[in-house]
Formats: structure tokens, sequence, C-alpha cells
């Protein structure tokens, strides 16, 4: 499904107009991008939880020269699916709303 699917089926699902089931998209995306940011966890629950975590320095390799390469601490996302996703993905349609 691509952005223009999912706001079209939001504004189905939701009864309201294409542009205004876009605002409600982008500002979803806002919202979520500036609280994971922050360092915030979003969670909708059954669907799934977002939360920015932090990645241990480590030890990697060149793969064109296979030497050793440092690579430093830092941030990165973690997405969780929560049981109703679960469900869907599983076929199992009786969990799912």
């Amino acid at each position: 499904m691509n952005r223009n699917e999912l706001i079209a089926g939001v504004a189905q699902k939701a009864g309201i107009p294409r542009g205004q089931a876009e605002k409600v998209i982008d500002a979803l995306g806002d919202v979520v991008t500036e609280a994971v940011q922050r360092g915030d966890k979003v969670s909708l629950t059954g669907l799934l939880s977002i939360e920015r975590v932090l990645r241990a320095p480590r030890t990697g390799r060149n793969p064109q020269t296979g030497e050793p390469l440092n690579i430093p601490a830092g941030y990165s996302v973690r997405l969780s699916c929560g049981s109703r996703l679960k469900a869907a993905a599983r076929g199992d349609l009786r969990t799912v709303r």
C-alpha cells in the first residue's frame, strides 16, 4: 500500500474528504517524528509501538577490504507489532476488529 492508497483508505473508512484524510496522515507523521526525536515512545495499542533506541558502539568490517572499523554509538528506531497486527498477519480474522 502506498501513500495515495493509504489516504484513500483512511478517507473511506472515516467518511471524510480525501484532502482532510491527507492532512490527518501528514499530521500523524509529524507528531510521531517529533515524539521519536524527543525520545518518547509512541504506542497505538493493539497496532504498533515506535521508540528511539540507543545502539552501542561496535566494530564492523569494510566489505571491500575486510579491514575492521569502529562504528560509533547512535540512535535507531524500533517498531513493535501489536496483537491486532500480528493476528492480521496470521490471517486470524476473529481477533482483528
